[in-house]
């Protein structure tokens, strides 16, 4: 079968192109998916730079969502057959035409949803989900601040804040992503250029944000701390600015506010019975119509590499999704 494949760790990716691999075989409780669709996120470009956390043998093949049909099952699964239409995550090896995935990360396609738009949905949506509900325990009426509001853990957060009930204030440094934004459902949106904390205080009536959705890191969490709401929650999601911010602890105590970490994959191994909660919460939320991922582009197989590229240069609004087996 045909897949992405990651030969070698490179920062430009020249380490990763189209080959052929073996067709895989579902082990004990996995199924067999023909891959319609897989998404992009930006832990695949660090995990292809060998950057990320997880760290698979070479050569491998990189994405971690999915969705497609069932082909086959393996020794101990059931609640699947042949033909169904499913979406999940695979940890990793999405970016191929076919996938061995463990039936417990999948879920039936919403039907309201195309294959790429569910292939869109898991990684994103379960981040959102786990930061705000597991982590941050944010409430209706509350006030979130998402910085990359633009991608698609960003926008995946403004939805699952709105279905929430709260409030959103979306932050980007490019302002003609300022539009897109505010279609994604942010009740304000600041481009970074003007600076954010007296924006932010003023929206909240000088209180600041109750939780801040921080992908970013950097000079922007640095900033976070100067309008974080009493007893509010900083949610660190990863560091794409390049810099691992520092807390000066003084600042926790005397406006008495928390820095999360997230990592929901991880939140899920550790409690799985609250993984397959989370799991089931989500897929809930996209079958009554209630959350939608947004997809700026879909790319063929080839140019998945392509994608990767899009994602380091922060040129993507919404999701990419690679599109197969049509």
């Amino acid at each position: 079968m045909k897949a992405v494949i990651c030969h070698t760790l490179s920062e430009d990716f020249s380490g990763v192109g189209i080959g052929d691999v073996p067709l895989p075989a579902p082990g004990t409780g996995e199924v067999l998916v023909r891959v319609r669709a897989a998404g992009l996120n930006y832990p695949d470009t660090l995990m292809c730079q060998g950057l990320y956390q997880h760290k698979p043998p070479l050569p491998f093949v990189p994405g971690m969502d999915l969705a497609g049909e069932v082909v086959e099952l393996g020794p101990e699964v059931s609640g699947f057959r042949k033909g169904y239409a499913v979406a999940g995550t695979v940890r990793p090896g999405a970016l191929a035409e076919f996938a061995a995935v463990p039936a417990e990360n999948l879920r039936p396609k919403p039907e309201i949803y195309s294959f790429a738009e569910a292939a869109a949905y898991p990684i994103a949506y379960l981040t959102a989900w786990v930061s705000l509900v597991r982590r941050a325990n944010l409430q209706a009426g509350e006030t979130l601040l998402v910085h990359g509001a633009s991608g698609g853990t960003g926008q995946a957060a403004i939805d699952v804040a709105r279905a929430l009930g709260a409030t959103v204030i979306g932050t980007t440094a490019n302002p003609a992503k300022a539009d897109a934004i505010r279609g994604f459902g942010a009740d304000h949106v600041l481009v970074l250029e003007d600076g954010f904390r007296q924006a932010v205080k003023d929206l909240t009536g000088g209180l600041g944000a109750d939780v801040i959705f921080d992908p970013v890191g950097g000079d922007i969490f640095d900033e976070s701390t100067r309008c974080i709401a009493f007893d509010g929650r900083i949610l660190v999601i990863g560091f794409t600015s390049g810099r691992f911010a520092q807390l000066p602890t003084n600042l926790a105590l005397i406006k008495g506010f928390s820095v999360m970490g997230v990592r929901a994959g991880e939140y899920g191994r550790r409690f799985p019975e609250r993984g397959r909660e989370n799991l089931d919460a989500i897929w809930r939320l996209a079958a009554e119509g209630k959350t939608r991922p947004h997809i700026q582009a879909e790319l063929p197989l080839d140019q998945a590499v392509e994608g990767f590229r899009m994602l380091q240069g922060r040129q993507a609004v919404g999701k990419l999704v690679v599109t197969m087996n049509e």
